[in-house]
């Protein structure tokens, strides 16, 4: 009995060696960070195991949020993030490159005017600065933790971390979870010019908000984006898992190969043809990369030729011509139409096919971009790269689910309609048009629909035409002698329906006291006659639902009244009556020139038929009689 003890004694001390060894990969794994963009320390594999079952173990909420702007008007897409108590709202890009979400703070002595107020830390009740700690950088006094971020476009940022409630807005499943973020100090380049207020982070990395979210067990390591199509803009985005819908293609994506969304790319088509590259081509330096904050795709120069020729050999009918900006050599082709739709008629389908031999077929508005100042031409929105890597930017995905799946390290896409899906993600369960996949209490299933650039009318049968749409709200303010800055607040009102500021006009006021009365119109653009039914739709779904939300900067909003005006077809006597009333006065005014010809003309006829010369001879008169002197003299 005495010699057992002592073996029961090592294998206690081993069985607690092992578990404290555990214990501290697991506690490196939560606090090991990546230094953007320098290296990534992966996750042990026992430890991702140890994740993945976690994360298996029961259901986890979404956070469903719309994306606003358009990839090629703004070079970037937003979403709407609520940050403090009482929450003060930002609009941040969301960007798969990234790794730390920050906003402009109030103590920022280099910051640009962007689109929201700077953040007041002061007037949240639930903001702390991280303090200085061994796993972070600290600043001069050896106080706070600091973060800087510098990006490839000479643009930078950094500022202070702090803490505080995050909040994913209404649609949201996840409720408001406190979580790391950069208080901005300074800012440069495009960061400090750009419209939006900064960056959502949803790199790998501990400082993102997507691995935060994970390590708080709050939703499953995987999120989604959607990107609209072309000249629609908008889409989705979930954090959290959802049910991949039939029809998506996979690829797998290596964490353990760069801290970025990689995907292994092997070959090229164009128009059903192998380029015939080899496909170390895509596998240089970081490989061939997924990134939401890059605008259009880049390719190693050999890949890029291939490309352009095999897409300009396919398109004989169009004609090549130069570029809208003259500082750059764009390659660009007219010839193909106005209609977006129709654009597939003349431009060939490209397709990337993975290592595990599935493709993405990239239809044209994935890889083109509208001519500013040629009608009906395209300019290739593919580039070559300088420094080997193969880039994929946010138009490559235009109108396509992203899933990108960390638990299982793999990239799934869905060609769908993006615009479509939010307005399905957006509604509520037990809504009865248009119906809802997505369920409430597990992951979400998503349904594809038919990619366009026009989603369908779900509200309105048909096609309609709507020439004007008004609304009325009341703004009260806190300080009667403050006016309001109308030309703030339509800018404001523009991007939130996601339409040119200039269609937005400002058509009455009324004040009493400190209310404003506020008519407004939503109008078509400059070169339409009709508001497009996509963009009427969307904002007459705003306006139902009492979605249109003004900053608390305006004083405290209420929506009064809208209406949707429709305008009716017209006649042809009244699309063309300015033009037959000019016809009809121009023939009034010749007619009238030329009867005034002929009565000169024939005066003068006259006059020359009654001439007699001075010294002929005068054919005698005979006397009319006087008949008032003989009367008299009877």
């Amino acid at each position: 009995m005495d010699l057992p003890s002592p073996l029961l004694l090592l294998l206690l001390f081993t069985l607690s060696l092992f578990s404290d060894l555990i214990a501290a990969d697991l506690n490196l794994a939560s606090e090991s960070g990546m230094i953007f963009p320098l290296s990534y320390s992966p996750l042990p594999s026992r430890v991702e195991d140890f994740r993945r079952r976690r994360l298996h173990q029961s259901p986890l909420p979404n956070a469903h949020m719309k994306l606003y702007d358009d990839l090629l008007a703004n070079g970037y897409y937003t979403t709407r993030l609520l940050i403090g108590t009482p929450p003060q709202e930002f609009a941040l890009i969301v960007d798969t490159g990234s790794t730390v979400t920050y906003v402009p703070c109030s103590t920022c002595k280099h910051c640009g005017k962007h689109q929201d107020p700077k953040f007041q830390p002061e007037l949240s009740s639930t903001y702390e600065a991280v303090k200085c700690n061994p796993d972070c950088n600290c600043d001069d006094d050896g106080k706070l933790c600091i973060y800087e971020r510098r990006y490839a476009e000479m643009s930078s940022s950094s500022g202070v971390l702090s803490e505080d409630l995050i909040s994913f807005g209404n649609e949201s499943q996840l409720s408001p979870q406190r979580a790391v973020f950069g208080c901005e100090n300074s800012e440069t380049g495009d960061l400090f010019s750009q419209r939006a207020d900064g960056i959502m982070g949803l790199g790998r990395g501990k400082l993102s908000i997507v691995d935060q979210l994970v390590d708080k067990g709050v939703i499953e390591d995987s999120f989604s984006l959607c990107y609209g199509g072309m000249e629609v803009g908008g889409g989705a985005m979930v954090l959290g898992k959802i049910t991949p819908p039939a029809g998506m293609v996979f690829a797998h994506s290596d964490p353990f190969r760069s801290p970025y969304y990689n995907i292994d790319l092997k070959q090229m088509h164009v128009a059903g043809k192998s380029l015939k590259l080899n496909p170390k081509v895509f596998n240089e330096k970081h490989g061939t990369v997924l990134d939401s904050g890059t605008t259009y795709a880049y390719f190693p120069k050999e890949a890029f030729n291939a490309i352009k020729d095999a897409v300009i050999k396919e398109i004989p009918s169009l004609k090549r011509i130069h570029g809208p900006d003259p500082n750059y050599e764009d390659i660009c082709f007219s010839g193909a139409g106005r209609d977006v739709s129709e654009m597939h008629k003349f431009f060939p389908e490209i397709a990337m096919e993975f290592g595990n031999h599935q493709k993405l077929i990239l239809s044209p508005e994935n890889y083109l971009f509208r001519h500013t100042k040629v009608r009906g031409a395209y300019c290739l929105g593919i580039f070559p790269d300088r420094d080997s890597t193969t880039l994929l930017g946010g138009i490559v995905v235009r109108n396509t689910l992203v899933t990108y799946d960390r638990e299982n390290d793999k990239l799934g896409f869905l060609k769908t309609n993006c615009s479509d899906l939010w307005r399905r993600l957006a509604s509520p369960p037990d809504s009865p048009a248009p119906t809802s996949p997505v369920t409430q209490n597990t992951s979400s299933q998503i349904s594809p629909s038919p990619a366009s650039s026009e989603s369908p009318t779900v509200d309105l049968p048909g096609v309609f035409r709507i020439g004007v749409i008004t609304f009325e709200v009341s703004i009260s303010v806190n300080n009667a002698s403050m006016k309001p800055n109308f030309s703030e607040i339509a800018d404001f009102i523009a991007h939130e329906l996601e339409i040119q500021s200039s269609q937005v006009r400002l058509l009455s006021i009324s004040t009493s006291g400190k209310e404003y009365r506020l008519k407004w119109g939503v109008y078509p653009p400059q070169s339409s006659e009709y508001i497009s039914n996509n963009t009427a739709l969307n904002i007459m779904s705003l306006l139902k639902e009492n979605k249109l939300r003004l900053p608390g900067q305006f004083g405290s909003y209420k929506l009064l009244e809208w209406k949707a005006e429709q305008k009716r077809k017209q006649s042809w006597l009244e699309k063309h009556l300015l033009g037959v009333v000019g016809g009809v006065m121009i023939s009034l005014l010749v007619t009238a020139v030329m009867v005034k010809l002929a009565l000169v003309w024939r005066r003068r006829q006259q006059e020359e038929a009654t001439y007699e010369p001075v010294n002929a001879a005068v054919k005698e008169q005979e006397l009319q009689p006087l008949a008032s002197s003989e009367t008299s003299n009877a």
